[in-house]
């Protein structure tokens, strides 16, 4: 890693880093995944707003298939996560034994507007106990509609972060694709070895809330996931203050040691709860 990269001073307060043209990447992520003969869907939130849904189906029958579910674009201040699934889709260097779900974005309005929040100004990220949001309540609905995930990865960006870290729920405690993460990304971006990040208890840079989903009255989309698709999600947090660049290379050396260590797990299973 090139120790020279540092945070670069210019959150005080909240997101001013770099913006995105979110239509174009979406479009970028169109054509990889057609290249590639993926699954598109353009799901309806609103007349006017579709969500943009990937499947890939494993093409390696004779081996044992794992599910991974990724989403990015949730909140319209972290351009890092569009851009690394950009990245994933194009490089098309994914395992021939994984299925596969991607949605880029999450908040494609979000991204015009070059805030966090939607068009009505709600947080979508804690809007999946009781939605009211036309994006989450669609989104809810297609995720109704899969089959249960092995493991969830949702791409997130923390401008007030030292460096990266992530979340993860792992409820059953089954083997841990959290330590494989952070060692590949700390390759290309620090890691944020705070005990204390974002309130929680951390260990170098993984959180581990020991949390009832039930007990929370405002769900992020991976307690969503935990009650309902799959046993283990993490949500990888790529430090925003820091260079664009590394923080989408942060996200994608996050994904790539994230399935790495998925596919070589034997005991992961995809049924929810």
């Amino acid at each position: 890693m090139n120790e020279a990269v540092r945070r670069l001073g210019k959150n005080l307060g909240g997101y001013f880093g770099e913006t995105i043209d979110i239509a174009a990447i979406l479009e970028d992520c169109v054509s990889a995944a057609r290249k590639y003969n993926w699954s598109v869907e353009e799901l309806p939130a609103t007349p006017t707003l579709k969500l943009l849904m990937l499947r890939r189906v494993s093409f390696s029958p004779a081996l044992s298939a794992r599910s991974l579910y990724i989403s990015a674009g949730i909140h319209g201040d972290e351009p890092a996560g569009p851009l690394a699934v950009r990245q994933l889709l194009t490089e098309n260097l994914w395992a021939a034994h994984l299925d596969l779900w991607i949605c880029p974005c999450l908040n494609p309005v979000g991204f015009t507007l070059n805030r966090r929040t939607n068009a009505e100004g709600l947080d979508l990220n804690r809007q999946y106990r009781n939605p009211t949001a036309p994006e989450t309540k669609a989104h809810i609905a297609w995720l109704e509609g899969q089959p249960g995930f092995d493991f969830c990865l949702c791409l997130h960006e923390d401008w007030e972060s030292h460096g990266f870290y992530l979340f993860e729920v792992n409820p059953d405690e089954r083997p841990s694709c959290a330590p494989a993460i952070l060692e590949g990304v700390s390759q290309v971006c620090p890691i944020d070895r705070s005990e204390i990040i974002e309130g929680w208890e951390a260990k170098d840079g993984i959180i581990r809330p020991n949390l009832d989903p039930q007990k929370r009255p405002d769900w992020p989309e991976g307690l969503f996931l935990i009650a309902t698709k799959t046993r283990m999600s993490c949500t990888l947090e790529a430090p925003s203050d820091f260079p664009l660049p590394t923080r989408v290379a942060a996200l994608v050396a996050g994904v790539r040691a994230g399935v790495e260590a998925l596919t070589k797990t034997s005991n992961f299973n995809p049924q929810a709860p």
